[in-house]
Formats: C-alpha cells, sequence, structure tokens
C-alpha cells in the first residue's frame, strides 16, 4: 500500500492541508524572536560590597569570608569566584543549568541575609546582589556629557532619571554608572588647626553626625486639630556646613570652616570615565543571563527618546556601543544565505529535469518545509538565530533531496511512456519506503546531538531539533504534495517537446552516465584494489582526525573590543587617568575604529586602582578594511610604544561561557590553600607560558606588589596616654578613608557627608605625623609618632579565591595560526615542567574548560551517531549487514571534510564536528538509494548480485549526483559567506562541501564493491555459493 496513494487521488484536500502548514510558518515567523545564539546562559548572579577606606585584607577577613561562607552553602552552586581590593568586595556565583535564575536568586538573598550579623555595623550600605554576569559584555553603552553642567550634576540626572528607569525593564541585569561623579558634601579638615584647638578629627566625626540628622519628631493631636512636629535638623547645604559651630574654646565658638573647607564635590573623588577623550558619566547595561539581547536593547531603545525628554537639553545622550548591530546584520546574512541556497538549488533541479514544471514542484516543496518549521520552532521557544538558520540553510540541500528522489522516480516511468497519474502512483509506491528509510536514519544522526551535555548541548539541541522538524515535515511534503503535482503538472512523454538547450542537456548528462557506466566496469573487474582504496579511506580518517588542530567555537567578529587596562601596581590615580587618556588616544587614531568608552577606579568592575577598561567600537562590517582579529594586532603594536601601561584586548563573543572577566580570551586557573606558595609560583609559570610560541599575550591577576604603609602601634606607650588601637584605627579613616559620617536625606535620593584630611596631607606619607589622637589623661592631643611608627612594605592590591581558597587566574590569547587545542596541550605540558608542587590544583576555565569537555565528547558523538544509524538502519532492513555497507560510505566523508577544513586554514571546532555529523546523514543516502534498487532487483527480478548492484547504480547515477549537487550548493553560501557572523559559518559550509566533494568521488564506486564483498560474506556465512546469473552489459559475476 503507498502512502502516497490517497493525497495523489484527493488533490483539494493535500493543497488545503499544505497551505495550512504554510500559514502557520508565516504566523510563527511574526513572533519569533531574534537573537544571536540559542539562550545558553548559566544563571549567574553577582554579590557586591562596598566599604570606603578597608584595605584588602580588612575586606577579604571581614567582609568577603563571611558571605563565602554562607553562599558557598547553597545547593546546585557550580563556581564561586571572589576578588576583594581596596574597599571593594565581589561575589560571582555560577550556577547549573539545572536551576533557574529567580530560584538561585532567592536562596542568594537568604545567605546574604543569614551573613549580616558577622558584617561590620558600620558598613555604608548592605551587600547588594544582581543577576548578571560579569563576563558578558554591556549590551548597550551610553555616553553622557554636558558642555555647561558639571559631571556631579550629569549624575545625579542619569542615576534619578535614566538609570532606574532602565532597571525596571525586563531582562535588564544592571545598570552601571561609571566616572562615579555622585554629589556629595565633603569635609577637608586639618588636623593641627584641630589640634591647636585641642580637638581632634574623631570629635568632628561626632559633631558632624549629630549636627545632622533626619528622625522622627513624633505629632501632637489637640481637641480640634492636629500637628506634625518637624525641626531644621537637617543640614542641606554645603553653606550651611561651613558655618557649623563644632566647639567652644575660651568662650569662642570653633566654626568649621576655621578647622577646614567644605566641598561641593563627589562622593568618590577616584573615579573617573570618558566617552572618546571627553569626560563623560558612561552608562552600561548589561542583560540577565537568559535574556534576549535584541529584545532587552529593544526595550531601552523605546523608553529612550520619553527619558531623553525629561533631562536638561544641555545633557547629551549618546549610544556609545550597540551589541545587536552586529547581531541583526549577522542574522540578516544568514537569511539571505538560506534564500540564496534555495534558489541555487531549484536551479540544479532545472539543469537535470530540463522542464520548468518539474522544477516548480520541488521550488514548492522546498519554502513549504522550511516555512512549515518555523510553527514547530515557535512551539519549542526557538528563535531565529545564527544556529537554527544555519540549520535551515543545510536542510535546503536535506529537503530537496526527498523531492529530487520522488520526481526523478515519477519521471522516469513517465519517460518509459505511463501516462503521469499512473506514473505518481507507480513512482511513490517504489520510493515511499526509501524516503522514510532516508527519514528515519537522517533523523537518527541527529539524536546525540540531542543527549550532548551542559552549555555545547544547549546550544545545539536547537540546531538539531530545528533540522529533525524540517527533514520530517520535507518527508511528509515528499509523500504528499510531489507525487500529487507531479501526477497534475508533468506531461505525458508523447507532448514533451525539448528545445535545443532542453536537448543538448540530456545528451550531456546520458554522456556521462555512460561514463560512469564504463568506469564501474572497470572498477567491478577490480573489486581487491577498491577494497584497500576503502579502507586506506578509513585510516587516512583516523590520523586526520589527530593531525587537526582543534578548538572550541569560532571566534566572532562582533565589531566591539573588550580592553583592559594595566599599569604599575604602586601608581596613583591621577597617573592612571593620564595612562587611560594616551592609550585611548592612540587607539581612537586607528582608521578601524569608530568610538570608546573607558573608565577607572574601584568600582565593582574595576577592583583596584591600576586596572582601567575599555570598550572600543570599531566601524561597520562593509566600511572597515581588516577584521577584528587583524585589528586587535595592530592596536598591540601602536600601543606597545607606551611605557607604564599595557593594553590587553579581547573580542566580544555572543557566546560567554566564562563567570569571570580575565583579561585575555581564555583562563587557566591555580588553587592554592596555602597564598604565599601560589605568589611563589605564579610568576615561575607565568614566564614560562610566555616562552610557548603557542600562546600570546599571557597575563595573571596576582597583584602582589602594591604599595602599603603598615603603622606599628607601641601599646605599652599608647596604653599611658588611654589611646586604644581602635582609637588610631578610627583618626586614620578619618583622615585617609574618605569616611562616610553622615547623610542628607533629599526626596529623590540620598547624599553623603564625607570626612578626609586636607587634599594637601593626602599625597605624602608624612602627613602621618599631623595625625593627632585625645589624650585621655586631659593632656593635649597626642601626635600619632608618639605612640606608633611606620614601615613601608608590599601588599596585595587585590585577593581573589575561588571556591574559598586563594586563587590566581592566568589568562592568554592564542598566538596567530595557534588552535585552542595545541594551547592546552602546551600549557598542561609547561605545568609539569617546572615541577609546581602537588597542593597547587590547576584547572582551565570558561571556554577552555568546555573545549576540554567537548574534546573528550566529538569521538564518542560521531561513534553515538553511527550506532543508532546502524540500529535504525538495520531494522528497517532487517539486516545485520546492509547497515555496516550503508556506513561503510561514512569516511570517504570524514576525509574530504578533514582536508577541506585543513586546506581553509580552519580548527576542528564544534560547528565542523556537526557538519560531519550532517555529512553522515547526507552521504549514506547515496548508499540507501543503491542498495534499496539493488536489493529490490535481487529479489524481484531474480538478478544476480553484480547485476543488481549495476544496474541500481546506473539507474540512481543521476538522484545521487543531483542530491549531493543540491546539498553542495546548499552549503555553498555558508562556506563563501563574507557578511557579519560568517566566522561562524564558514567550517560549516567548507565541512559539507568538502566532504561531499570527495565523498561523492569515492562512494559511486566503493559502494558497489563493499556491497558485491559483503554479499559474498553472507552467502558464506549462509554456507550457500552467491548466485551467478549473468546480466547482459553488466559483466562478469562476482
Amino acid at each position: 500500500m503507498s502512502p502516497s496513494r490517497a493525497f495523489i487521488l484527493r488533490p483539494v484536500a493535500t493543497s488545503l492541508l499544505m497551505v495550512a502548514v504554510l500559514l502557520s510558518g508565516m504566523l510563527a515567523f511574526r513572533f519569533l524572536p531574534v537573537s544571536a545564539l540559542p539562550e545558553v546562559d548559566y544563571p549567574t548572579i553577582q554579590v557586591q560590597t562596598f566599604y570606603p577606606g578597608a584595605s584588602p585584607d580588612v575586606m577579604t577577613s571581614s567582609i568577603t569570608a563571611p558571605l563565602e561562607v554562607q553562599l558557598g552553602q547553597i545547593a546546585n552552586l557550580n563556581q564561586m569566584n571572589s576578588v576583594s581590593s581596596a574597599g571593594a568586595s565581589v561575589i560571582t556565583l555560577q550556577f547549573s543549568l539545572a536551576i533557574s535564575l529567580d530560584v538561585a536568586e532567592q536562596e542568594v538573598q537568604a545567605a546574604i541575609n543569614a551573613a549580616g550579623n558577622l558584617l561590620p555595623s558600620d558598613l555604608p550600605a548592605p551587600p547588594i546582589y544582581a543577576k548578571v554576569n560579569p563576563a558578558d559584555a554591556p549590551v548597550l553603552t551610553l555616553g553622557l556629557t554636558s558642555k555647561t553642567l558639571p559631571l556631579r550634576d550629569v549624575q545625579q540626572m542619569a542615576d534619578t532619571r535614566l538609570a532606574q528607569k532602565i532597571s525596571q525593564l525586563a531582562g535588564v541585569g544592571l545598570v552601571t554608572l561609571s566616572g562615579g561623579q555622585r554629589p556629595a558634601v565633603r569635609i577637608q579638615a586639618d588636623p593641627r588647626k584641630l589640634a591647636a584647638y585641642g580637638l581632634n578629627l574623631d570629635d568632628l566625626r561626632t559633631t558632624l553626625g549629630s549636627a545632622n540628622v533626619n528622625t522622627p519628631k513624633g505629632s501632637f493631636d489637640g481637641t480640634s486639630r492636629a500637628y506634625t512636629v518637624n525641626a531644621n535638623d537637617q543640614l542641606n547645604d554645603p553653606d550651611q556646613y561651613r558655618s557649623l559651630i563644632v566647639a567652644y574654646k575660651n568662650g569662642a565658638p570653633v566654626r568649621l570652616s576655621d578647622v577646614g573647607t567644605v566641598v561641593d564635590g563627589t562622593e568618590n573623588d577616584k573615579l573617573g570615565a570618558w566617552m572618546d577623550a571627553t569626560p563623560a558619566i558612561i552608562m552600561n547595561v548589561q542583560r540577565q543571563p537568559g535574556a534576549n539581547v535584541i529584545e532587552v536593547v529593544d526595550r531601552i531603545k523605546a523608553l529612550l527618546p520619553q527619558l531623553q525628554a525629561s533631562l536638561p537639553a544641555s545633557i547629551d545622550v549618546q549610544v556609545l556601543t550597540d551589541r545587536t548591530t552586529t547581531i541583526r546584520a549577522s542574522v540578516r546574512d544568514v537569511e539571505y544565505e538560506l534564500a540564496l541556497a534555495v534558489m541555487l538549488v531549484v536551479l540544479v533541479i532545472f539543469v537535470f529535469l530540463r522542464s520548468a514544471r518539474a522544477t516548480l514542484i520541488p521550488s514548492l516543496s522546498v519554502p513549504l518545509s522550511l516555512i512549515g518549521t518555523l510553527g514547530i520552532m515557535y512551539l519549542f521557544g526557538f528563535s531565529l538565530d545564527n544556529l537554527s538558520l544555519m540549520a535551515l540553510t543545510i536542510a535546503t540541500g536535506f529537503v530537496v533531496d526527498d523531492a529530487i528522489v520522488v520526481i526523478e522516480n515519477i519521471a522516469r516511468y513517465i519517460e518509459e511512456g505511463l501516462p503521469p497519474e499512473e506514473a505518481a502512483l507507480k513512482g511513490s509506491e517504489q520510493i515511499g519506503f526509501t524516503i522514510i528509510s532516508l527519514t528515519v536514519s537522517l533523523i537518527a544522526v541527529l539524536i546525540p546531538l540531542l543527549f550532548m551535555g551542559d552549555v555545547v548541548g544547549r546550544l545545539f539541541r536547537e540546531f538539531s531539533i530545528t533540522l529533525a522538524a524540517t527533514i520530517l515535515i520535507s518527508a511528509v511534503v515528499s509523500l504528499t504534495l510531489v507525487p500529487m503535482l507531479c501526477a497534475k503538472l508533468l506531461k505525458p512523454q508523447s507532448e514533451i517537446r525539448e528545445n535545443r538547450f532542453q536537448r543538448a542537456s540530456h545528451d550531456f548528462f546520458e554522456w556521462v552516465i555512460r561514463g560512469y557506466g564504463r568506469a564501474l566496469d572497470w572498477v567491478l573487474d577490480r573489486q581487491q584494489l577498491m577494497l584497500v582504496v576503502a579502507v586506506a579511506t578509513l585510516l587516512i580518517t583516523g590520523m586526520l582526525y589527530v593531525v587537526i588542530p582543534k578548538g572550541f567555537f569560532p571566534v566572532q567578529d562582533t565589531g566591539v573590543i573588550q580592553a583592559i587596562t594595566e599599569a604599575p601596581q604602586s601608581v596613583s590615580y591621577a597617573s592612571m587617568a593620564e595612562r587611560q587618556q594616551q592609550l585611548a588616544d592612540i587607539i581612537l587614531r586607528d582608521k578601524d575604529v569608530d568610538s570608546l568608552s573607558s573608565f577607572i577606579g574601584v568600582d565593582g568592575t574595576n577592583m583596584t586602582l591600576n586596572v582601567g577598561r575599555m570598550l572600543i567600537n570599531l566601524k561597520p562590517h562593509e566600511e572597515r578594511t581588516d577584521d577584528i582579529a587583524t585589528v586587535i594586532e595592530r592596536l598591540k603594536e601602536n600601543t606597545a610604544g607606551l611605557s607604564g601601561a599595557t593594553l590587553y584586548m579581547q573580542p566580544v563573543q555572543d557566546l560567554t561561557i566564562d563567570g569571570t572577566v580575565s583579561r585575555t580570551q581564555y583562563q587557566f586557573v591555580l588553587q592554592d590553600a596555602n597564598a604565599d606558595e601560589l605568589a611563589e609560583w605564579t610568576p615561575k609559570l607565568v614566564e614560562r607560558l610566555r616562552a610557548l610560541p603557542e600562546l600570546s599575550d599571557v597575563a595573571s591577576d596576582l597583584a602582589e606588589s602594591g604599595l602599603a604603609v603598615n603603622v606599628v602601634i607601641d601599646r605599652d606607650q599608647a596604653a599611658r596616654f588611654g589611646i586604644t588601637p581602635a582609637t588610631i584605627d578610627n583618626a586614620l579613616y578619618d583622615a585617609f578613608g574618605q569616611r562616610i559620617v553622615s547623610t542628607i536625606f533629599t526626596t529623590s535620593s540620598q547624599y553623603r557627608v564625607i570626612l578626609e584630611a586636607a587634599p594637601s596631607l593626602q599625597g605624602s606619607l608624612r602627613s602621618l605625623n599631623s595625625i593627632y589622637l585625645p589624650n585621655s589623661t586631659g593632656g593635649a592631643p597626642i601626635p600619632l609618632s608618639v605612640v606608633a611608627s611606620m614601615r613601608v612594605d608590599t601588599a596585595p592590591l587585590q585577593i581573589t579565591h575561588m571556591g574559598q581558597f586563594p586563587a590566581t587566574t592566568v589568562s592568554f590569547n592564542l598566538a596567530p595560526g595557534a588552535s585552542l587545542g595545541a594551547a592546552v596541550d602546551a600549557i598542561q605540558q609547561a605545568e609539569a615542567g617546572i615541577g609546581m608542587p602537588l597542593s597547587i590544583i590547576t584547572s582551565f576555565q570558561g571556554a577552555a574548560q568546555a573545549f576540554q569537555a567537548s574534546l573528550s565528547n566529538q569521538l564518542f558523538l560521531i561513534l553515538a551517531a553511527l550506532v543508532t544509524v546502524y540500529i535504525v538502519l538495520g531494522v528497517l532492513y532487517e539486516s545485520f549487514i546492509h547497515p555496516i555497507t550503508i556506513l561503510s560510505t561514512l569516511p570517504s566523508a570524514g576525509i574530504g571534510a578533514l582536508l577541506a577544513l585543513m586546506a581553509a586554514g580552519e580548527d576542528l571546532t564544534i560547528i565542523s564536528i556537526i557538519g560531519i555529523i550532517l555529512l553522515i546523514g547526507i552521504v549514506k543516502k547515496n548508499a540507501i538509494m543503491m542498495i534499496d534498487f539493488a536489493l529490490e532487483a535481487q529479489r524481484d527480478e531474480g538478478l544476480a548480485p553484480r547485476a543488481a548492484i549495476h544496474r541500481a547504480s546506473m539507474l540512481r547515477f543521476r538522484p545521487i549526483l543531483m542530491t549531493t549537487l543540491a546539498a553542495m550548493l546548499g552549503a555553498m553560501p555558508l562556506m563563501l559567506g563574507t557578511g557579519v557572523g560568517s566566522e561562524l559559518r564558514h567550517p560549516l559550509g567548507v565541512t559539507i562541501v568538502g566532504g561531499l566533494l570527495l565523498s561523492q568521488l569515492l562512494t559511486l564506486f566503493t559502494t558497489p564493491v563493499i556491497y558485491l564483498w559483503f554479499d559474498r560474506l553472507a552467502a558464506r556465512l549462509r554456507g550457500t555459493r552467491p548466485a551467478m546469473i549473468e546480466e547482459s552489459g553488466a559483466g562478469a559475476g562476482p
């Protein structure tokens, strides 16, 4: 019973069914979100705590450690990294894919609450968390400048009117304002003047705290009226502070202006940001892990005009970085390549079938299958991204295969003189099983992709389901619509009038088929030779797999470079600002750079003063002369001459697996319970790695060379004057810690009152002699130098932990031409070569770790695909032998793909592996078509195996050639495309085109030989001699 019969006889029902599929797909297209890649982000949460004035040691012991103890107990926590530096603690928590971000958020909040009673009581603000991956570059960067307003006023507007509103939008993880011009009142006291009045900094701090209050004062409720009690207890203006009386001495008031100055300044004056070379407030918007980049940016852009209207006209808001520009362009390019693939495939069919009517059928069935798939993508919650559109582009070649096989078979019967309807019934019945076995075995190839673990599995689940859906719809269309259209559209042979081109085309293919027939006879007479070739192909494929450079994921050119600038560890803020601007000046002179945003200062993004950030935006793809890798190399050369500042760059990627930001692209982590041992061995390893030819830009985040002043307290001497270490700490904090002593509350926000020593006393160590301490014995204030001595030491600028243990991240880029596989091997050898202690545990992180995991899966993945296909084919053919014959064609596809990748200078990445798995599907189709017909000829017509396979090869030569050319031309736009994001698609195109080109040449000859060899083997196992029925034109028996 033919599955197509009912559809051929009911053309109206068939047509309406297909219209329904078409409409569902077109409707789904309108609602499918657009993104760069499938949603594969680990749930990641960042916890930040700020404690101005605290050293890295104090931050680690008093803030980071208590938080880590509580956070480390959360279930499904994959990784916990923390960085503690002067005044800032940042803990990054990366959870497993099994837990949702919202559940993780609740757990983190509970852990922070549990740690609350162990944190310092004078912490200005409790720890805050954000659902954001710090390694994920901002999706949108805005620069705010003004020619008339000071930046502190710009910051205030940006904070209250922009940042708050943008933070409320769905999908926004964190909005940060870099440049840190938060308004504050700064009290710059002179300890010497205070001492002259018999006062000290602590007295001043107490006075300021109690002079500015905002507390409840109650109310009156009389017999007829009620009153609220208010008072002028708040000081809202710097002028009010200047006239504040600090104390009375000798009957005269000592005002604040007598012992210091009051400045209308900023909360932290060690922060700065620039838009190109202009001082600015930089607003970075990061998305939540899992949020769609385009949807988030569209929401912000829709709200932006309304928010800009609420700002004064003198504030200029400029979009500096928009990650969606390249994503949209990339998706647009793939859509264009998809349309081109469909056109090329239709052209192939016309050349082969020489009939506009016959060509019209696949021209309808291909778009129908592709559009129908969109409906299934919508049901699965997928998006239109590079991978799903690549799946559809590749599917073009697959989809047309089914239609070609059916049309070609029906056309053959029409050429033999049958009426179109009868030919359609007979041809579709004969080919029905072949189509089903092709489809089932092709989907079987994709099954292992569904079981890939972790991020890579998430990434390719969408790809494989999209492809499987297209193949399935294509099979349905080929068994329903295609035979029905053949019955209605194709003309009987007697009515066909061919023009000169069609006759010439017919004669040319007949000549090619005759040539193939002669070559096949020659090969079948030399079967031993072809078996040797088949075995050699298998061995060479294995060798090439071992030799080929291996990578993880192609590096994308997104048009945005993330840069980290680094200066010597003892650098001051002013010197760092100067170096940052010098680097920016050099970068902006590059012909391919459009703009940049940069910022410095400890703000939770930058953890130390000697490190700065830049986001460099390149010109649009079509306006640039070079790709992103060349631009990075050129910028590296141009900035190398600048002494005292190093620029580390990496291209921003759409796929972010890392949980922390490192100076360069790949990360290698060293952990040790002994921090001193770690500090000793990390520089040795870095030095060794810098000598490796496979690596470049090797850097580590070890910062052990910062300068620190140790105040050594003479406790006995201090006790004589009733001075405690707490008194000394308070005096030092008051003078040098930008200490928050009070808060001014307004209706829209809060402003801090900062106490510090006069700026003239903050630049030199001699200023410590100007610090005076209260004398509890009743005498004059005591100079600090009486009870303490000073010692200058080196100290860590930051302390890094991974899973509560001291850790250091060594990061590296790949040298030009080097593969990630070679780099990983070289690092492991170097590590073994320097003889590090066993107590130091090393591991790759992020992309390098995912690469290692994928490498261990690659062979398993290919073997799993082979086993699945074998089982499915064995079930379909009720044979143990025939599936092996079909699978024997696969090494030829592997050798072609690997040679093509090596010739194109590509690594064997995950994308290439997907290409090889798809090749398994395409190449075995040819063998299935041959073997199906050979078995039928043996079974129904009693032909000898050699005659049967010869006849099958001759009959199926045309459809095999057509399907292979169609699949090749479907992948050709991916291989030749040069648009945005083409580096992602190129390996897939190269793999499929290269694999098909070589496998086509080999399988047309090796498959018949292997078929005969297995037939003889099966006969021998059964204990019978193979039949020896001669067939004219088929040569001698096997």
